[in-house]
């Protein structure tokens, strides 16, 4: 009896031994798993919990500082849009200035804030859509935007709130759909009785203020490459891979009734296409920039119903390429083309270079233009507008009245002449002595 006793306790004692160890064999397995899958959960999750900071670091590092531009002649940088500005346009009473860019806003500013350090503007919200291309209308109390998207005409009236505040509303119903190509630009005549829009292909349309097409040009020029209005109201021009620019009359009735669209003149003597052109303010002067890298400056002002012809008043080298635009001061004293990113300045009587401005913008200039009393050159490229006081205008008035001076003949003539000479070298001086805050 007490050997089976022996025996039983013998095999219980083995068997409780046989699961200690069985049981510290399980432990150790189990400790050994869970280590390998703390170990590849590790080496799995601790890069990934890294890599988005180190992405987001990189992302701040590579990312574009923000262009800065400083020059003597530089009065203002509007800043005021979140997108890349696409057209500038100034008002015929000479106090506005419009911007439309891609963040779906048109921007109204004051030009007598230019040189504040504060840049105030109104805006016009572009529901929906985002405007290319922003005119003023003659009277200053409304624009039209052409819609990106929407490929067509759209007019904003400004109205004046009961608090004084102005806010912008759409007019009417958008025009019709008609050109078949992107549209590259737009105006409406001083004369408020018809309103341009030209594509990349060789069309121009000409519209009545209410959206009735009232005539289409066929240029036949290949492409377009620019149109605009001139500022007298009366004539169409475009340029394109021809090299001349086409200009038409556009003719109404004694009782402001649309007529026809007639063959006024050309200016010939570029040897490859035409980037660009532009007016001075009474329509008798236009300068072009061309492929051949040169400008000319033309003398307009001819009976061309005589079949009398244009006159080549001068023939410049300058730096040009696709997209160059031209700029002619409303007086006619100074030219300024733009080639990518720069912009410069020639006294338009000599076709000396007066200044040059380079990198004004982080992208290609897209729109270039002179106030309409001469004092400021703006230009928009990115998403600032760069406004430059206009010293070549200064000098050259100054020597226009110098060597009127010298003529003179009589005292009074001589005495007023003396007055102008010294208000507008102290405006020059005040200009160059003026820091950009």
């Amino acid at each position: 009896m007490d050997w089976v006793l022996v025996c039983l306790s013998v095999l219980v004692g083995v068997l409780v031994l046989l699961l200690v160890v069985a049981v510290s064999r399980r432990t150790d397995q189990m400790m050994e798993q869970i280590q390998s899958l703390s170990a590849e959960d590790s080496a799995t999750k601790g890069p990934a919990i890294k890599k988005p900071r180190q992405e987001k670091q990189r992302s701040r590092k590579d990312k574009a500082p923000q262009h800065s531009f400083s020059h003597p002649l530089l009065a203002a940088s509007l800043k005021g849009h979140s997108g890349n500005v696409t057209s500038l346009d100034f008002s015929s009473n000479g106090k506005y200035l419009a911007s439309c860019a891609d963040d779906r806003t048109v921007r109204i500013w004051s030009i007598k804030d230019f040189m504040e350090r504060e840049h105030k503007c109104l805006r016009a919200n572009v529901e929906l859509d985002h405007a290319t291309l922003v005119r003023f209308s003659p009277d200053s109390r409304a624009f039209i935007a052409w819609l990106a998207n929407g490929d067509t005409i759209r007019i904003f009236k400004m109205v004046k709130k009961e608090d004084g505040t102005l806010s912008f509303i759409s007019a009417g119903e958008d025009f019709p759909k008609k050109h078949q190509t992107s549209v590259l630009n737009m105006g409406i005549a001083e004369t408020g009785k018809f309103i341009m829009s030209a594509s990349t292909d060789t069309t121009i349309h000409i519209w009545d203020l209410k959206g009735e097409l009232l005539a289409s040009i066929n240029t036949n020029q290949m492409t377009n490459s620019y149109a605009a209005i001139s500022p007298c109201g009366r004539f169409v021009a475009s340029c394109g891979f021809t090299p001349d620019v086409k200009v038409w009359e556009v003719c109404f009735g004694k009782g402001g009734d649309f007529r026809e669209v007639v063959r006024a003149f050309d200016l010939k003597g570029h040897s490859a296409g035409v980037h660009s052109f532009a007016f001075s303010n009474d329509s008798h002067r236009m300068v072009t920039v061309s492929k051949d890298g040169t400008w000319k400056l033309w003398n307009t002002d001819v009976e061309y119903r005589k079949q009398q012809d244009p006159y080549l008043l001068r023939t410049v080298p300058c730096e040009s390429s696709e997209g160059s635009l031209a700029a002619l001061s409303p007086d006619g004293r100074v030219v300024a083309i733009s080639h990518g990113s720069d912009v410069t300045m020639y006294n338009a009587a000599s076709g000396q270079q007066e200044e040059e401005l380079q990198h004004v913008h982080s992208e290609n200039i897209t729109d270039l233009r002179f106030d309409v009393s001469g004092r400021f050159l703006v230009s928009s490229g990115d998403k600032a507008i760069r406004v430059f006081h206009n010293a070549p205008g200064y000098r050259a008035a100054i020597r226009d009245m110098q060597e009127l001076l010298r003529t003179a003949q009589n005292q009074a003539m001589k005495q007023r002449l003396q007055q102008q000479i010294r208000d507008a070298q102290s405006a020059l001086d005040t200009v160059l002595a003026a820091p950009l805050d």
